[in-house]
């Protein structure tokens, strides 16, 4: 596989240009709307809203070629990534280190599920969704 290097910057009229490169060929990279509508006017970075969010997503699944990975990973992909670039500058991430960055992202995924999956997988472990046991009657007070 090709190395794959993606690149953002400002036109001259301040919007933002996203580009992928690979060789000596230049592509801009697809908004992707197919998988999510988060902006229909483009890219954005350096903070939380839906250019930027429109951004990791276009990004993860051009980088990952797995549109499911990139679904579950790419709002945590802009908060760590693409909320932290200036929005004034250029910046430039290569596909194997946004593959490196969706991994680590995966791992902490897990991380805050496993408990959930290990009382999935062990049936002493769950939690009864019935409803607590009624106490035990009182037994009748002795005749005096």
């Amino acid at each position: 596989m090709k190395e794959r290097i993606y690149e953002g910057r400002r036109g001259a009229d301040g919007s933002a240009q996203v580009y992928y490169l690979e060789g000596n060929e230049r592509w801009p990279l697809p908004l992707r709307l197919d998988l999510e509508s988060k902006s229909p006017t483009g890219f954005n970075w350096g903070y939380a809203g839906s250019g930027p969010a429109q951004l990791a997503l276009a990004l993860l699944a051009d980088a990952l070629g797995d549109d499911s990975k990139a679904l579950r990973c790419y709002q945590m992909f802009k908060q760590r990534f693409v909320c932290s670039l200036d929005q004034y500058k250029p910046w430039a991430i290569s596909r194997e280190a946004v593959k490196l960055m969706a991994g680590a992202i995966e791992v902490d995924q897990g991380r805050l599920l496993s408990p959930m999956r290990r009382d999935a997988a062990n049936p002493r472990r769950r939690r009864s969704n019935a409803p607590p046991a009624k106490p035990a009657e009182p037994s009748a007070a002795p005749e005096k």
